[in-house]
Order: structure tokens, then C-alpha cells, then sequence
């Protein structure tokens, strides 16, 4: 079984599937990483070989900021935004959606419940 950056891979997926598992890993990303290392998307996690795995292992880690550092870095950059005390800086406080969705009806999910 494939383990990559602190994340156990599904070992009957496809590796093109099986990487996404990765936090900061999606399908376009997964494609590129397997296209720069010409392994074939349709194989199997199970069947990487050692050296295609560690390949895998290495360029994750050299070319592309993933899980921990990833969140790090998300939560810094709100935390950020917070500080200098600009709109969606504001919006993160008060858990209110950031994006311009309106929220005189709906934004329950970002809301939580009614009270």
C-alpha cells in the first residue's frame, strides 16, 4: 500500500483516483504528476512498483505544497485577511459566507442553527 505524504493510499483504486486522496491533490494535479513521471493513470495502486512509488513520493514533496503545509498555510492567510481587518477578513469573524452569497435567507450551513 502507497503511503505519500502522511496519507495511506486506497490500494484498489486507480493511482490517478487514488492521489487525489492527498489534501491539495485534485484530478487535474494528479494528471500532470503521472504524466511528468509517464506512469499509466488506469494502474492500480497495488501495482506501482517501489521505484515508481518512491518517484511519486519525491515529487510531491519537492514540487507541491500538500496536507499540514497546505492547511498551514490556508489557515495563516485568514488569519491574515483578519488582521489587516478587510471585508472578508470581517466576514471570517462573524462566520458569515465571504463571497457574496446572500444571506437574508439561506447560508445555514455557514450560519449554523437557528437560534
Amino acid at each position: 500500500m502507497a503511503h505519500i505524504s502522511g496519507v495511506e493510499l486506497p490500494k484498489d483504486k486507480r493511482i490517478v483516483i487514488g492521489l487525489t486522496y492527498i489534501f491539495g491533490i485534485g484530478l487535474t494535479t494528479s494528471k500532470q504528476i503521472l504524466n511528468k513521471l509517464g506512469i499509466d493513470e488506469n494502474t492500480r495502486v497495488k501495482d506501482l512498483t517501489v521505484e515508481q512509488e518512491k518517484a511519486l513520493r519525491d515529487l510531491i514533496q519537492e514540487e507541491y505544497v500538500v496536507e499540514g503545509e497546505l492547511r498551514t498555510q490556508r489557515i495563516m492567510d485568514i488569519k491574515r485577511l483578519m488582521e489587516i481587518g478587510s471585508y472578508r477578513g470581517d466576514r471570517h469573524k462573524k462566520s458569515l459566507p465571504c463571497r457574496g452569497q446572500r444571506t437574508h435567507t439561506n447560508a445555514r450551513t455557514r450560519k449554523g442553527r437557528k437560534r
